[in-house]
């Protein structure tokens, strides 16, 4: 199996070796292929790995480039994992929209628009280079954020895409602690929209272990994702901890404003990472790195990897077409929710209906994830503004307009209509 990983040079692409190693029996990979246009950064990471499977036993041949073509060239796989613009470009989405009293984060508001402008365009680009060079079959996995709207902008353009996310697979891990089992005896009734998801059944070995734990952990549950006890109590699921920007929003808007940006937390760390990696002594996953965010994303990713193979027909979260799932959507809308690979084709799981406050939630971002894709391909400012104002964070027309200015005087150096 020939893997590309487009975005290689980022400083998490060594856990994901680190899973690659540790898998290697489930997942033969024979090349490796990372592919960024940074070379500094991709010497750094690139050396980093090499060191790291040879260490692991690991028979994959590993190799850098920043030519995408080669890269991509008879892939039976591409991993998309970008952040156009980097660090500067997240500091700047999860700043400006204060200036009008809304949260500033990178995949949810208007800096999640932001991010979704400046993304889609170029996946799009790199979809059609994957189309042209890697193996007929290749699959694309995106694990680029906005993941929904840029797996739906994938799809829409025809391309043999799934999205993946590291949330499902962070509830599945923690509760398979706390139960004392193999993750794969837990399964999850996983709903909603990338970045908009509730856990509404947590089953081990076909029992469902919510209720239980609602009643005697509310605590412990609500904590972890940073919301009311009672909130949870009434819902009677566990939401993402993305749905703080919702159901507390004034909440954490006054943490932002008086706390450093996330993008300057990661920063700091990153710097220390291409430190550790410049180290020819270093052949380890450094600890630091489990600050950098995304718990388990090699996980997901070589699951997802070994079902595509069909290896397993265990079902995965991911994010693809909804094909009336749920109902209250357009079919080709993207949702994310448990699905198994079958003949080819990721096949979503059956999902009971949903109550009208989370289905209300679900469609209203739903309708601005569509408004903001046609403006990430389309362009133009009454595109973005249309977009703005739908989004459920926004929704006042003069605010709209305010945001939508910061938004194009913030990104215009990425857009290029703009």
């Amino acid at each position: 199996m020939k893997l590309a990983i487009v975005g290689g040079g980022s400083t998490y692409t060594p856990e994901l070796i680190d899973g690659f190693i540790r898998l290697q029996r489930e997942l033969p990979i024979e090349e490796l292929v990372l592919v960024d246009t940074d070379r500094t950064r991709l010497e750094l990471v690139g050396g980093m790995s090499r060191r790291m499977l040879l260490r692991g036993g690991h028979p994959a041949r590993l190799t850098t480039t920043d030519d995408l073509v080669a890269g991509v060239s008879d892939a039976d796989a591409v991993l998309i994992q970008l952040r156009v613009g980097g660090q500067d470009a997240r500091e700047q989405d999860e700043s400006w929209p204060h200036d009008v009293d809304c949260i500033g984060q990178e995949t949810t508001g208007p800096g999640g628009l932001a991010k979704a402008l400046r993304t889609v365009p170029i996946v799009l680009r790199i979809a059609e280079v994957v189309r042209t060079h890697a193996k007929p079959d290749a699959w694309i996995v995106d694990f680029t954020n906005p993941v929904g709207i840029v797996t739906r902008a994938l799809l829409q353009a025809g391309h043999r895409a799934v999205g993946l996310c590291n949330v499902a697979i962070g509830f599945q891990r923690r509760f398979a602690s706390e139960a004392g089992v193999a993750p794969d005896r837990v399964a999850l009734a996983h709903v909603g929209l990338n970045h908009l998801t509730w856990e509404r059944g947590v089953f081990v070995d076909g029992v469902d272990m919510l209720p239980n734990a609602l009643e005697t952990r509310l605590g412990e549950l609500a904590e972890d994702v940073e919301l009311a006890p009672a909130l949870l109590s009434q819902l009677g699921v566990i939401p993402s901890y993305y749905l703080r920007y919702y159901y507390a929003h004034d909440e954490v808007l006054h943490e932002q404003l008086h706390a450093s940006t996330r993008a300057q937390e990661v920063r700091a760390i990153e710097q220390e990472l291409l430190g550790i990696y410049a180290d020819d002594a270093i052949d380890t996953k450094p600890e630091i790195l489990e600050k950098r965010g995304g718990a388990f994303y090699s996980e997901a990713a070589i699951e997802l990897l070994i079902a595509i193979r069909g290896g397993t027909e265990l079902p995965r979260v991911v994010n693809l077409r909804n094909d009336g799932v749920l109902p209250f959507l357009p079919d080709d809308h993207v949702i994310e929710v448990p699905a198994r690979h079958i003949d080819g084709r990721f096949v979503a799981e059956p999902v009971a209906p949903l109550p009208d406050d989370i289905s209300g939630l679900i469609s209203a971002v739903a309708g601005y994830e569509r408004l903001a894709l046609d403006a990430a391909v389309h362009g133009g400012r009454d595109r973005v503004l249309r977009a703005m104002r739908a989004h459920p964070l926004v929704l006042q027309h003069d605010r709209a307009e305010k945001l939508t200015d910061l938004l194009l005087a913030a990104n215009s150096r990425f857009l290029e209509w703009a």
